[in-house]
């Protein structure tokens, strides 16, 4: 009799053993899915193309914010030369910068004029004043006046005139319009301007030259 149910007692762990044998891995079968991989974050381009891409945009803004310069240079037989620099302050042009080469203690007419072009000895290529609203020439601080009246410019005694003054409130820079100084002449005179005859003010000849550009 214990043999019988020694016997019995084998066979049933038997197949219990068996049994477990064949479940499922629990571990494997609950195991969560995998996350989802995250993109990678694309990186600034640092190529020299994209470099000149934000150089180009950047001198795009500088034209927007209203710079512009000009490069004096003298006319035949003259010395007057120097830099001046256009800026929008408080929604006007306003003008800076040095001019040389001129007699000690002598004032000088100093207009916008028509033509961005130096190319005549004399600068007369330049041509007229700078007159969009087509209105008679005089002082830049009474009306009428051209868009390229400006105030005359004073030499010290070094022959050196530096330049900080309000220019005509009809003019800008850098729109593109018919008041756009852009591409314009810069002339200083050998003579100041009465800021009374026409259409020149009797500043006389052309001591230097410039063409307006964009900064």
């Amino acid at each position: 009799m214990r043999l019988i149910h020694t016997s019995l007692f084998a066979a049933v762990a038997a197949l219990g053993l068996s049994a477990c044998d064949k479940q499922p891995d629990r571990t494997e079968a609950n195991a969560p899915a995998a996350a989802p991989t995250t993109p990678a974050t694309p990186q600034a381009d640092t190529s020299a193309a994209a470099a000149g891409t934000a150089a180009g945009t950047d001198m795009g803004n500088t034209a927007a914010m209203g710079g512009a310069v000009a490069e004096l240079a003298p006319t035949q037989g003259n010395d007057a030369k120097g830099t001046v620099t256009f800026r929008m302050v408080d929604g006007r042009v306003h003008v800076t910068g040095q001019v040389s080469g001129l007699k000690p203690n002598s004032e000088h007419g100093f207009h916008i004029h028509e033509n961005g072009d130096c190319s005549a000895p004399d600068a007369s290529s330049a041509g007229g004043h700078f007159n969009p609203d087509q209105k008679n020439h005089g002082s830049v601080a009474q009306d009428p006046h051209h868009g390229g009246d400006m105030a005359n410019i004073k030499a010290n005694a070094e022959g050196v005139a530096m330049i900080d003054a309000p220019v005509s409130s009809n003019v800008n820079i850098g729109k593109g319009d018919g008041s756009d100084i852009i591409g314009r002449g810069l002339i200083v005179h050998a003579d100041p301007d009465d800021y009374t005859t026409q259409p020149t003010g009797n500043a006389g000849g052309r001591l230097a030259c410039a063409v307006i550009k964009a900064q």
